[in-house]
């Protein structure tokens, strides 16, 4: 895929504001016709830039009004282990975000739920299926910025 230039990074921030703005109103927002348009969507999609569309849900109003990272450390490292971790953690729907990182830890889950009984019960599930060295919850007060858009 060439780089991205001006109008890439237009259509793409104008679609993080709003995904469900119509190819004409797309157009008209980043001054191309429909058609160049249309087209550039299609060579972003092609390209796996623009990877799909959906609605962000506010946490509270759909009841899952508690999030917890929770940080994780194993002693394991094998590629089966890290197969059956990954079909673990992906079968837990409250499992929003998953990281393999670098540092003192290994893994970072992000958890919603709708209390803190809600996310034990998250937390049990996780133990009770694949063997973990450390495991580590930060339970959040506030979220500050969330779902920020891409800095395109």
């Amino acid at each position: 895929m060439k780089p991205l230039d001006t109008l890439d990074r237009a259509i793409l921030r104008a679609l993080q504001r709003d995904a469900s703005l119509s190819q004409r109103a797309l157009a008209d927002a980043v001054g191309l016709s429909q058609t160049a348009c249309a087209r550039r969507l299609a060579a972003l999609q092609e390209a796996g830039v623009l990877t799909g569309s959906g609605a962000r849900l506010s946490p509270d109003k759909v009841g899952l009004g508690m999030t917890v990272f929770v940080m994780v450390r194993t002693r394991h490292h094998s590629r089966d282990w890290l197969a059956e971790f990954r079909r673990v953690v992906l079968a837990i729907p409250n499992v929003i975000d998953f990281y393999r990182i670098a540092g003192d830890y290994d893994y970072l889950l992000k958890i919603v739920a709708e209390d803190m009984n809600a996310f034990d019960a998250v937390y049990q599930r996780l133990i009770e299926r694949i063997e973990l060295d450390t495991v580590t919850s930060f339970i959040t007060m506030e979220a500050i910025a969330d779902q920020r858009a891409l800095p395109v």
